[in-house]
């Protein structure tokens, strides 16, 4: 693995440990308002990377295939949705305001479901960062692309670094503690992203599949978690918002930088 792959892995990594930072800087919670913005833009930045950084890459490596091409992203995308609904499934975990929590019965603390849902959303982001570096690797993806998939998720991971954080301060938790676990639930997205790289490096005809595969997971988080806590019960525009803003900026880093 280059040095270049491995800045790209931590990159977004980064973006969630300075999100989680905030606990030291600010003196309460993120009002609703502004947690229905920051899971719209997140929405949006997961939307519009999932779009030119992976599924368009995936059709272009399987253009050989002549009009059955959009084969391999129909089957990646519908696997890596059908992955992430069973780990969705399997994982007991509790979405910040949500009224109980899903999956499984457990005896875990409220503290460790929040993580874990967290850190759901974050397995996707570092399989498609691992993914698409594994294609610079052999030469099929353009490392400027790679590199605007790897800023945009930091991007969008800063909020969700703050949104796990933040809440856990509110309930009494230490400012540290908390710093601790939004630090944590980070840590999935570039050990993630290390066993995609070597996967796919070893299974480089797949290429156009696992692409998909990891904006198929993306796009399940999209669409199951983050839309609906974006679009939740008052100030839902400004999840709408949200989502306009994120979407324009990932897409005008891909366009103008990759």
């Amino acid at each position: 693995m280059s040095m270049a792959a491995v800045y790209g892995i931590l990159i977004p990594f980064v973006g969630t440990t300075l999100g989680a930072l905030c606990v030291f800087l600010l003196q309460r919670d993120i009002s609703a308002g502004v947690q229905r913005l920051m899971y719209g833009f997140t929405s949006g930045v997961m939307v519009a990377a999932s779009v030119w950084s992976l599924i368009m890459p995936a059709l272009s490596a399987a253009v050989p295939m002549g009009r059955l091409a959009f084969i391999p992203a129909a089957v990646g995308i519908a696997l890596g949705m059908a992955f992430l609904f069973v780990l969705d499934v399997v994982t007991p975990h509790l979405h910040v305001d949500a009224t109980g929590p899903e999956g499984p019965e457990s005896r875990l603390s409220k503290t460790v479901m929040l993580c874990l849902a967290v850190t759901i959303h974050n397995i996707p982001e570092g399989l498609a960062v691992g993914v698409v570096f594994a294609g610079v690797a052999h030469g099929t993806i353009n490392a400027a692309e790679a590199f605007v998939l790897s800023l945009g998720i930091a991007i969008q991971n800063f909020p969700e670094g703050a949104i796990i954080s933040l809440p856990l301060a509110g309930e009494g938790n230490g400012k540290s503690k908390s710093f601790l676990y939004g630090f944590l639930s980070g840590v999935v997205e570039p050990i993630a992203a290390v066993i995609a790289f070597f996967l796919t490096g070893l299974v480089v005809p797949l290429m156009p599949y696992l692409l998909s595969f990891a904006a198929g997971a993306m796009l399940f988080v999209v669409v199951e978690e983050l839309i609906p806590e974006a679009s939740d019960r008052r100030h839902s525009n400004n999840g709408t918002v949200g989502f306009a803003i994120g979407f324009i900026v990932m897409m005008a880093l891909d366009v103008a930088l990759g």
